[in-house]
């Protein structure tokens, strides 16, 4: 039921699709490259680089990866041909992937109005992995990718893909099993690019509610976990190595900075207090809390906790809204007095999007085991406060050391973590429109950045970010190249029926 409500909003706001627009007339005999040679732009990068939104890589959506944008209007001022990874299989549009005609990956979010909610569109995915195109293209942007996967071989290597060891993205295009993806991307021979690379080596962490580790300290990422937090040092060796590389024959370019994750939807949609209560059902609920309430008690009078974790780890219910409670592994560990780490969500604490249909639900069927109330929520449901500060200090890591390494070798920032942080009161664009973080809103449906699963952009985030990059490359670089207008790029798909 709240889904439905959430996404019928969507519904209204009508998003429809249609051709990009320019925002200044390109025949403007002005416009210029500046200091720049646009006749072989490359660009490398993870998922937001490869044009995914709403959960996959399609067809229709890899055109308009934010690199396609710019080589369409780097093209007005004398840019060269620009290539992207094939997906003329996706026939239907639908994305996903297959492996041997197995599905691996999902297909793309729709919004299904007779459901009014997102779900995978119907249909199988036709983008089969091992059809393999063993070639290099503009675009290297590849799902998934951590910093250290662009200079991994074998990241391309079928072989590695049902264990795990490769990327099943790379696979389909690496010109061969031991070829890394900044390997293929010299190959191109850049005199531009751009390099936005080195979310996932933080936000795996963080979408899966911190369930990997943070290895500060260790310096061997072929041990890491698919969710771990990449070391810093680790991460501005190779973020050193990967633009000494591809400056090495005398490109220019932009790097961007990575966003802290307080700024997409998948973060900040469902509210920590989602449980509203009337005083029967709360005062029912306390009283099956009554025991561990009393355990915290004896812990705090025998100096077992502070004042402070105690009065935090009480649970207590109220008529009205109240907060979901979680499973804290940073508590004090109680467990030899018999007591769970269990308190309250504050404000502090951010609960992931999938919980958004997990909450309030039943286990096995039982009306009186709620997940999120009389069942706390695991870890995964939730990024803690301090899960939060892991991230946002790795975060302030990698950006130190991406700016510090573009100025050492004179090449331009694009500052992707303001521009995504100034979502949240409101980012005002050149045509007068402002976009906002806050996706699920009725009242700012037609006027969001982000796709429908909540941490890629739309085509007209992709757009938004598209101009960024132009605004940067206009300043640092002395040129007069046109923006795009964001209002022209679509939105959400929306099926009467899915």
């Amino acid at each position: 039921m709240k889904n439905k409500f959430i996404y019928l909003a969507v519904l209204a706001a009508g998003f429809i699709s249609c051709e990009p627009e320019f925002e200044n007339e390109v025949s403007d005999a002005s416009y210029t490259s500046g200091d720049a040679d646009f006749s072989s732009y490359v660009a490398v990068g993870n998922s937001l680089t490869a044009g995914y939104m709403d959960g996959s890589v399609s067809r229709v959506g890899q055109s308009y990866s934010f690199p396609n944008t710019l080589a369409g209007q780097f093209a007005v001022v004398g840019g060269g041909m620009f290539t992207q990874p094939s997906f003329a299989d996706d026939v239907d549009n639908l994305g996903g992937l297959t492996l041997g005609g197995f599905p691996i990956a999902g297909t793309r979010l729709v919004i299904d109005a007779s459901a009014g909610g997102p779900e995978n569109i119907a249909g199988s995915s036709t983008i089969e992995v091992s059809n393999l195109q063993a070639t290099p293209y503009h675009n290297m942007g590849v799902p998934g990718a951590k910093s250290f996967h662009l200079l991994s071989a074998g990241y391309g290597n079928i072989a590695g893909v049902a264990l795990g060891q490769s990327n099943p993205y790379f696979v389909r295009h690496a010109t061969s099993a031991t070829a890394t993806v900044l390997g293929d991307a010299m190959q191109m021979n850049p005199t531009f690019f751009t390099n936005w690379i080195g979310n996932n080596d933080v936000l795996s962490f963080a979408t899966s509610g911190g369930l990997g580790v943070d290895q500060l300290g260790n310096l061997n990422p072929a041990t890491y976990g698919s969710n771990d937090i990449t070391d810093p040092q680790v991460f501005a060796s190779v973020y050193s190595t990967l633009v000494n590389t591809l400056t090495s024959g005398g490109a220019k370019g932009v790097v961007a900075t990575i966003p802290e994750v307080t700024a997409i939807p998948y973060f900040t949609t469902v509210p920590y207090n989602a449980v509203p209560l009337d005083a029967a059902t709360a005062s029912q609920l306390n009283s099956g809390y009554a025991a561990y309430n009393a355990g915290l008690r004896v812990a705090y009078d025998n100096s077992f906790i502070t004042r402070e974790e105690f009065a935090s780890r009480i649970i207590n219910f109220k008529a009205g809204k109240n907060a979901v409670v979680m499973v804290d592994e940073y508590l004090t560990d109680l467990s030899g007095l018999g007591l769970p780490s269990y308190r309250h969500a504050t404000y502090n604490d951010l609960v992931v999007l999938p919980a958004m249909s997990f909450i309030g639900t039943l286990v096995g069927g039982d009306p009186l085991q709620v997940n999120g109330v009389s069942v706390p929520l695991a870890d995964q449901w939730i990024l803690s406060k301090d899960e939060k500060m892991l991230v946002a200090n790795a975060t302030a890591a990698y950006n130190s050391a991406i700016v510090s390494i573009a100025a050492s070798k004179n090449i331009a920032v694009a500052d992707m973590n303001a521009i995504m942080t100034k979502l949240k009161g409101g980012l005002t664009v050149e045509d007068g429109t402002i976009y906002t973080a806050n996706y699920f809103s009725s009242t700012t449906a037609s006027s969001v950045l982000f796709s429908l699963d909540g941490v890629h952009p739309n085509a007209r985030g992709y757009a938004v970010i598209s101009n960024e990059i132009i605004k940067v490359i206009n300043s640092f670089y002395n040129a007069n190249i046109p923006l795009v207008s964001a209002a022209g790029f679509p939105g959400a798909t929306i099926l009467p029926s899915n």
